[in-house]
């Protein structure tokens, strides 16, 4: 299987996903949104940390 094949799989697994369990699906990209601003945060505050 090639790049391109393995692309089309996981698009029509994550179609699949979306489709038989929504809810589910938006606790993990809520909790992914999350997990990205507690990064950002963690980032600034190292940030801030190396000006003082």
């Amino acid at each position: 299987m090639n790049k391109k094949h393995l692309r089309y799989v996981g698009i029509a697994f994550l179609a699949f996903y979306l489709l038989s369990s929504p809810r589910d699906a938006a606790a993990v990209v809520n909790n992914a949104f999350a997990q990205l601003g507690e990064a950002g945060n963690q980032i600034a505050a190292f940030v801030n940390a190396l000006g003082t």
